[in-house]
Order: structure tokens, then C-alpha cells, then sequence
């Protein structure tokens, strides 16, 4: 199997095993060189569609590459590099390695949703980037950041439930559960394009 072969996010959850047990620059260097290797492995990419598993009579596609997911790919890698590049400098030692494991898991699973071939992959991604992103708030510790995070919770468990309509309504109306183009021409759209946008704010 060569590297190409795994879908983006597995490095980045495979990496987030390891963070807690490196410390000093052995931390530092894998948080900086994972986001490098992965964009790296971005560009030897074809389009097409790689990862197919089937579950419950469903295929779940776990890696579609056309150019929009291999755009928005390498933005989310050079986002993670430079978020990385800032945040290597914490030093307590419990709060730098949650913020740290959290941070990887949120790349990885933003990736996930860029790359999801199907709503079923699409959700289980989307739900997992929001408890790693509320993991980053709470992180500070304190009363404000608490109550921010739960906020945040409520709000993208709202736009999980609303995605998860929507795909099970355009399930049910076409038998696919593909995420492909969709248009504008039915409730299923609607709910998803209102998730989307409360996930985007």
C-alpha cells in the first residue's frame, strides 16, 4: 500500500496516537512535519475515488479527490502548519498535549469531510470535528471558555442533526446516499445547505 493509497486524515489521527507521549522538539517536529507530509502526499493524488468499504449494505467512500477537495486539501494543510508553527510554544505540560492531540484529530477530521465521498462518512467527520474544536475552546480552562465551548456544542449539534436530515431525506428520495451534486430542489438540499452554513459561520 503505498502512502497515497490511505485517505488524507489518517496520518493526522495516526500522529495524534503519539503526541502524548513526545516531548520538546520530538513534539514539535511531528506536529510541523505531518501537515508538510500530508500536503506532500496531496500532490501525487489522481481524481477518482480510493477507500470504498461496505457497511450495512451502504458504500462508504471514504477518499473522493476531485479539484475542489484537493483545494480546500492543501488550504486546511497550510492552515494546520502555521496553527501548529504558533502553538508549539505551550508549555504546560497536560494543556499542550490535549491541545495538541485535539489539534491534530480537528485537521484530520476536517480533511475527512473535504474527502468524503458519501453523507455517512460526511456526518461521522463532521460530528468529530466538532467535539475536537470544543476540546480547543475548553482548553483555556476557565468559566468564559466553558461556557463558550458549550455554546459551540449546542450550535454544531444543531447543524449535525440538520446534515443528518438531510441526508437521510435524500436517502430515502434516491436511494444513494453519494455526496455529489445536490442543486437546490428539495427539502433534503435545504436542510443540508442550512448545515453548511451554520458550519461555516
Amino acid at each position: 500500500m503505498s502512502p497515497t493509497d490511505l485517505p488524507p486524515f489518517a496520518l493526522f489521527f495516526g500522529a495524534a496516537l503519539f503526541v502524548p507521549f513526545l516531548r520538546g522538539w520530538a513534539r514539535a517536529g511531528l506536529l510541523l512535519l505531518v501537515p508538510v507530509i500530508g500536503g506532500l502526499i496531496l500532490i501525487g493524488l489522481e481524481p477518482g475515488s480510493y477507500g470504498e468499504i461496505s457497511v450495512l449494505g451502504y458504500t462508504l467512500t471514504l477518499m473522493r479527490v476531485d479539484k475542489l477537495s484537493l483545494l480546500f486539501g492543501y488550504l486546511f494543510h497550510v492552515a494546520t502548519f502555521l496553527a501548529f508553527l504558533f502553538a508549539i510554544h505551550l508549555k504546560k505540560e497536560e494543556g499542550a498535549s490535549l491541545q495538541h492531540t485535539a489539534g491534530l484529530l480537528y485537521a484530520g477530521s476536517a480533511l475527512g469531510a473535504v474527502f468524503a465521498g458519501d453523507f455517512i462518512t460526511l456526518f461521522v467527520f463532521w460530528e468529530i470535528l466538532a467535539l475536537t474544536s470544543v476540546f480547543l475552546v475548553w482548553a483555556r480552562k476557565s468559566n468564559r471558555s466553558l461556557a463558550s465551548g458549550v455554546r459551540y456544542l449546542v450550535v454544531n449539534v444543531v447543524s449535525g442533526v440538520l446534515l443528518l436530515a438531510g441526508a437521510v431525506v435524500h436517502a430515502h428520495e434516491t436511494g444513494s446516499i453519494a455526496f455529489d451534486y445536490l442543486g437546490l430542489n428539495g427539502l433534503a438540499s435545504w436542510l443540508i445547505l442550512l448545515a453548511f452554513g451554520i458550519k461555516a459561520g
